[in-house]
């Protein structure tokens, strides 16, 4: 049986050191969102929301290199976001991708660094019962891509259905493309140094080659841990 998405994702990175900071100089703030989205296996939202709604400035910074996660995380950061009087802007310095685009798009403005990915998909989750608790997951996933479908629409102006077909196909665009289709606003450089290849994304059915890197085998030990702790949540 082939090993669930959202599980292949949190394994192949599990040993991936966390990066997750804020940093206030004068009237602006800058966070870092160099981590997965989710309280189990990266930044959760409550630690997003507390860290946002302390900073008292006029501009926020949202510097991000994610590759997605909890979609209902995802939603609380994006709704807290949109909510901040400062101006906020997205710097995508590497990689958004899944629940991670729009948390991007809440900011007021989005930029992308050149050679960085942007990356679509319908919502994945993990099932466990008889065939009406599978039913129920799978109308809640209809319902979850209709509310991103709608926030991808408000950004972009894209149809409907050329929004739901890239989502389906689970479609990566390249800085020049997300700037092209209305994902992003600008294409801006930066100085900072992003390992765009830190995050392994085999996970992903279309992820770019330099993006999928085979699990390092030291990681066999922690990979076991993550099994038994995602089969208890699975429980619950």
């Amino acid at each position: 049986m082939p090993m669930p998405k959202l599980l292949q994702l949190f394994l192949d990175n599990v040993n991936r050191p966390r990066d997750f900071k804020v940093a206030v100089e004068g009237d602006e703030a800058e966070i870092y969102l160099y981590d997965a989205i989710g309280d189990w296996y990266g930044v959760s939202a409550a630690q997003f929301v507390q860290e946002l709604r302390g900073l008292d400035v006029a501009t926020i910074h949202l510097r991000m290199n994610c590759p997605g996660g909890d979609v209902f995380e995802g939603r609380a950061m994006a709704t807290a976001l949109a909510q901040v009087k400062a101006k906020t802007i997205c710097h995508i310095e590497g990689l958004a991708a899944s629940a991670a685009t729009y948390v991007a798009g809440a900011c007021d403005e989005v930029e992308i660094t050149p050679g960085g990915f942007f990356m679509i998909h319908e919502a994945w989750t993990l099932t466990m019962g008889n065939k009406r608790d599978h039913q129920k997951q799978i109308d809640l996933l209809a319902k979850v891509d209709d509310s991103i479908l709608a926030d991808y629409e408000k950004r972009t102006g894209a149809s409907r259905e050329q929004l739901a077909a890239w989502m389906e196909a689970e479609t990566w665009f390249t800085a020049e493309e997300a700037k092209e289709n209305g994902f992003v606003d600008a294409i801006t450089d930066t100085d900072r140094k992003t390992n765009r290849a830190a995050w392994n994304l085999a996970a992903y059915a279309n992820a770019p080659a330099a993006l999928t890197k085979p699990p390092a085998v030291e990681d066999h030990y922690n990979r076991e841990q993550a099994e038994r702790r995602l089969a208890l949540l699975e429980r619950q």
